[in-house]
């Protein structure tokens, strides 16, 4: 809600005589809380009733937290539009400690990402990682019960929401790579809308847009999904893009790791770039991590 009320306000400050309504949803991502969503359908889950709504004509848009988004859009909608990224680091939230690194052997960690799992795993092996599913109070609330010595979340949900202060020390991305489009939002649209892409085209961000598409062509490239922990991160330095990404084994036991930069001048470039550094990944042994995963999956092999 708080992303959609964002986008009214910025829409309304480009057209003042333009009424846009919000239409709330639930979606089967925030009804199904005791699982991993690595077990129930992955993050399509957050997307599919917005974009079920834009079907019938209920909505024009949708807004989503772009790492939710699945990486191939279904057939008959486009992303429209990405928005300036808030901070994409992960967050730690405790009380009790003031750092990963001073947590005791033992200490409970709650995480919903596979990604974050893995980092904390290979890193921290004295610590225990559970699974942490809920919207943000009550992934908070369990925190403050006391069934979790820490909980890893995203700093952006928490900055948005007006809860930095609960973040005990922000995660640098040399500890925790940020998973692809982290911090950043996208708004879909039905394709075919050229009126809405026009109406929505001052919101796009270009270099935000373009460090995602990078991360995101990682991800698309490996068949990135909640079953895969997998991290993309792009940033700027002046005129060159600097992507780093790895794969790794839930445990943390393996990890591959590449980095890559480039000066990308259209979402093609910035493609390219994404496309080169999981060739990278492949290359170096993640296709035997990946293909672990997708038999314990039941999938197909990596490509």
């Amino acid at each position: 809600m708080w992303q959609a009320e964002h986008v009214r306000a910025a829409l309304q400050q480009y057209y003042p005589a333009c009424a846009v309504s919000i239409v709330g949803m639930t979606t089967r991502g925030d009804q199904i809380l005791d699982r991993t969503l690595s077990k129930v359908g992955g993050k399509g889950l957050f997307v599919k009733e917005l974009e079920m709504a834009m079907a019938e004509g209920r909505a024009d848009l949708a807004v989503h937290s772009l790492k939710d988004v699945p990486m191939e859009l279904p057939e008959g909608f486009a992303l429209a539009a990405v928005m300036e990224r808030e901070d994409p680091r992960d967050a730690l939230v405790s009380s009790r400690h003031a750092s990963l690194e001073e947590m005791p052997a033992g200490t409970v960690v709650g995480t919903s990402s596979l990604r974050r799992e893995a980092a904390l795993r290979g890193r921290y092996p004295h610590l225990v990682v559970q699974p942490l599913r809920g919207n943000l109070d009550t992934r908070l609330a369990k925190l403050d019960r006391g069934e979790y010595g820490a909980i890893i979340l995203a700093a952006a949900g928490l900055k948005r929401l007006g809860l930095a202060g609960r973040i005990r020390a922000l995660i640098e991305t040399e500890t925790s790579l940020p998973a692809a489009g982290q911090g950043a939002l996208g708004i879909e649209i039905p394709a075919g809308r050229p009126d809405l892409a026009a109406w929505l085209a001052p919101l796009n961000h270009a270099p935000t847009a373009l460090a995602v598409t990078a991360e995101r062509a990682v991800s698309r490239q490996l068949g990135g999904s909640c079953q895969v922990p997998l991290a993309a991160h792009a940033t700027w330095d002046g005129p060159a893009l600097r992507l780093a990404a790895f794969v790794a084994s839930p445990d943390g036991s393996r990890t591959v790791r590449a980095c890559r930069e480039a000066r990308p001048e259209s979402a093609a470039d910035a493609e390219a770039l994404g496309v080169a550094v999981a060739g990278d990944l492949l290359s170096q042994g993640a296709r035997a991590i990946l293909d672990t995963l997708n038999q314990d999956a039941g999938a197909k092999p990596a490509p």
